[in-house]
């Protein structure tokens, strides 16, 4: 065995700037080692006597990995959640389903030996343990590619997404081992061909997280487009009637411009019920959309592990990783260019115009050559991404270059999404709807549209939008200077030095302001920690 138990128990791949404590907290889990192991060797006919090491592999968003290494070198991986995951049964079962039934469709995807989506046996913790794959993981090469290998790897992404989104199911949600689902929840579910399979409720965090999981309300199995749409907002409506009460947006950048007022949950309510009315009639006319399919839940270059090949010197993708909270919904609802590999509001990336780099690159300084780099290596992914869809997956191509298509994924992430003290996103959306409502629902003024908004309440809206949108651009400059990612997370090696050019953005920000604004900005300043309990 190889470290500590804290140091096993313990997130150590980075910090936060924001509430580091409670973020080391929530991904602080601690299990009876001996135990797991035992178990491990258990599941491919070892002993624990077998093993050699026990390593931490990886930390990633909801789950810890640990590498376990025989005598013989046989290595293989143990995956534990943290005490932050939710929903920890359904998260489990339903990926572990996920992954055993699209690896017996051909999909490459490692196999799992065993697992438990309770914390309910000897080693004191769900967990899953599954193939080690032997490979690199793509976020280690993919900014050193060149084009040819750039278009390789997402043709091969590409056509796995199209054998994926090939596969009907009966009906929406996650899924599941038909056994797992019954000894959850006392029923079965929605039965494939393999009645082995089912598929239960809907396992991604937004329907669970916080106080959510508290709420008896629809997760699903879906068995018709419009109960998918609706579900997410139901769910959050119960919600704020429940628990909702007046708080500063979570976003504290923004506070200035509501004033530093607490914002009332009914007006999420009236707009999560304005969108409700519109929800039934926005659905895709078109029956090939209707069937239910699966996509990787996140598609990113660190769940995507490639191999050399050695007789092409070809990058292959050997496996793709972390299949947790993925869901099954119609294809409209599912449709886009994966977030690492999209190049939106680029007019090159959008025009689909093959990039280059500038003539004059050797003439420009460092900081420029990377700059013009970075941005014509995006440009290349965006590209390449859509020209093998265009290819491989046309009905989801359809989608992604159809403008309302995308507007409905947007609308419908925005009624799903979790409130924290605002409700503009979904405000503007729906405002955005009722005026291409003709176009929405391809009837012209047949189907007239179900909600108005008063030309007051437009202006207003308008202008707030104005003012977030330059607090937003300011806010993305700041965190791309200081280095951040999510909830302000940086690298261990970064963190002085992030928390150095953090005090220094205060600094100057506070001396550029009048005085009498100082005290309540600092207040509100986005990267000092902060209560967070309302808000979950």
């Amino acid at each position: 065995m190889s470290g500590t138990p804290n140091d096993l128990f313990n997130y150590s791949s980075g910090r936060w700037l924001v509430n580091n404590d409670l973020r080391v907290a929530e991904r602080r889990r601690e299990f009876d080692v001996e135990e797991l192991c035992r178990l491990a060797a258990q599941s491919v006919g070892r002993s624990s006597r077998d093993i050699q090491a026990f390593v931490k592999l990886a930390e990633g968003g909801f789950n810890r990995t640990f590498l376990i290494t025989m005598h013989d070198g046989f290595e293989m991986v143990a995956r534990v959640p943290y005490t932050v995951t939710v929903p920890k049964f359904y998260a489990i079962a339903s990926e572990v389903a996920t992954m055993r039934f699209l690896r017996s469709s051909g999909l490459p995807i490692p196999e799992v030996y065993d697992y438990s989506p309770s914390s309910d046996n000897a080693a004191k913790t769900e967990y899953i343990f599954m193939e080690f794959i032997r490979g690199t993981n793509f976020s280690d090469v993919w900014l050193d590619l060149e084009e040819g290998e750039i278009n390789s790897v997402l043709r091969q992404l590409v056509q796995l997404e199209s054998r994926m989104m090939s596969i009907h199911f009966p009906a929406g949600g996650s899924l599941y081992y038909t056994e797992d689902l019954e000894k959850m929840t006392g029923r079965k579910g929605i039965l494939l061909n393999d009645e082995r399979f089912c598929v239960g409720v809907d396992a991604r965090v937004r329907m669970w997280y916080g106080r959510r999981s508290q709420l008896d309300v629809d997760r699903g199995p879906y068995e018709s487009a419009e109960a998918a749409l609706e579900a997410v907002a139901c769910k959050e409506i119960a919600y704020l009637r429940q628990f909702g009460q007046p708080m500063l947006p979570f976003q504290r950048e923004r506070r200035e411009y509501y004033e530093y007022k607490e914002q009332l949950p009914s007006d999420h309510i009236k707009n999560l019920e304005r969108y409700l009315l519109m929800a039934p009639l926005l659905i895709p006319k078109d029956p090939a959309l209707h069937h239910f399919c699966i996509r990787h839940p996140d598609l990113q270059p660190s769940n995507i592990i490639v191999s050399r090949s050695p007789e092409s010197n070809q990058l292959k993708v050997v496996s793709l990783l972390d299949w947790q909270h993925a869901s099954i919904l119609p294809p409209f609802l599912l449709a886009g260019i994966p977030d690492r590999f999209q190049n939106y509001n680029d007019p090159i990336s959008e025009a689909l115009i093959p990039p280059s780099l500038p003539v004059n690159l050797n003439k420009l300084n460092e900081s420029e050559q990377n700059r013009e780099r970075s941005l014509y290596h995006s440009r290349l992914f965006h590209l390449h991404y859509v020209k093998n869809t265009k290819e491989y997956n046309r009905l989801h191509l359809d989608l992604i270059i159809d403008p309302i298509s995308m507007f409905l994924c947007r609308l419908f992430d925005g009624a799903g999404a979790p409130w924290e003290g605002e409700t503009h996103t979904l405000k503007t959306a729906l405002i955005e709807a009722t005026e291409v409502w003709a176009r929405l629902v391809g009837q012209g003024e047949a189907v007239p549209c179900p909600v108005v908004f008063n030309p007051e309440d437009l202006r207003q809206t308008k202008e707030l939008s104005e003012k977030l949108q330059a607090v937003d651009e300011a806010f993305e400059e700041c965190q791309a200077m200081i280095g951040l990612g999510p909830e302000t997370w940086v690298t261990n090696e970064q963190y002085e030095m992030a928390v150095a050019l953090g005090e220094l953005v205060k600094q100057k920000v506070l001396a550029r302001i009048p005085e009498e604004d100082r005290a309540r900005t600092e207040a509100h300043w986005f990267l000092d920690d902060m209560d967070e309990k309302d808000y979950f």
